[in-house]
């Protein structure tokens, strides 16, 4: 049974400022929780309505069981599902890209939703790092985590200024950006590796980081509408198959 201070300590999670206090973030849901158990992150705590069966290297976790109603109480979810765990979030590192690696950039993505998109796709496509700009979305924020469907497990991801990471790689690798104003992905060779950059929702790519793009290129539209844009997620979703597209031999 869950005392009211333990729930009161849980529920402080659902807050950035006690995530990134306490070095942790929340997981929720046995599709999640199952892929938990096999990857390499450390499960600080886990709340569970129904008894799981622990993989060996996992024998000693700690495990709860909960009523249903306690679930409820921690849990962010409009319908609880479940299994709920706290885990300790991972050292964050600046990430390079290796030789012929393909990687997104993100300038200020600020949607959980999208960001959270933007990662499973990214997982999808076989792209395994995100460089973030700082103001862009937490990776740990519940909603991200969700929204990967598991894929944050699977992928590296690190905040940073884009102009110094930019600085550091645009002799050694192509920069490719998404922009209004570019050259037809369908018309433009890409190269096998390199950097996708995608600008915020609403604001698209930040002027300072223009100098650094090699490559400007655009999703074209075949409909004669006012349609400003494409969503940042769905835009990322095609810039990453047509470069798959034109590698994949």
């Amino acid at each position: 049974m869950l005392s009211k201070n333990k729930i009161k300590e849980i529920r402080k999670l659902h807050l950035a400022k006690y995530r990134h206090e306490q070095q942790c973030f929340i997981a929720e849901g046995p599709k999640l929780f199952e892929e938990l158990l096999q990857s390499d992150f450390i499960i600080l705590e886990a709340f569970s309505t129904t008894p799981f069966d622990l993989p060996p290297h996992r024998a000693n976790l700690p495990l709860q069981l909960i009523s249903a109603s306690e679930l409820e109480s921690i849990s962010l979810l409009s319908s609880p599902n479940q299994v709920f765990a706290i885990v300790q979030t991972p050292p964050s590192n600046i990430i390079y890209p290796e030789k012929d690696e393909l990687i997104l950039a993100l300038d200020n993505i600020q949607d959980p939703g999208n960001l959270g998109t933007i990662i499973r796709i990214a997982d999808w496509f076989g792209i395994h790092k995100l460089v973030c700009a700082p103001q862009t979305a937490d990776r740990f924020n519940p909603k991200v985590v969700q929204s990967t469907m598991g894929a944050i497990l699977r992928t590296q991801m690190c905040y940073t200024p884009l102009n110094d990471y930019f600085i550091k790689i645009k002799d050694t690798h192509l920069i490719y950006g998404a922009l209004l104003e570019g050259q037809n992905i369908y018309e433009t060779p890409l190269s096998k590796g390199g950097v996708i950059l995608i600008g915020n929702e609403s604001k698209g790519i930040n002027q300072d980081l223009m100098p650094y793009i090699s490559k400007q290129i655009r999703i074209p539209s075949y409909n004669a509408s006012n349609m400003e844009s494409l969503n940042a997620a769905v835009a990322t979703g095609i810039i990453c198959a047509e470069f798959r597209r034109q590698n994949s031999n």
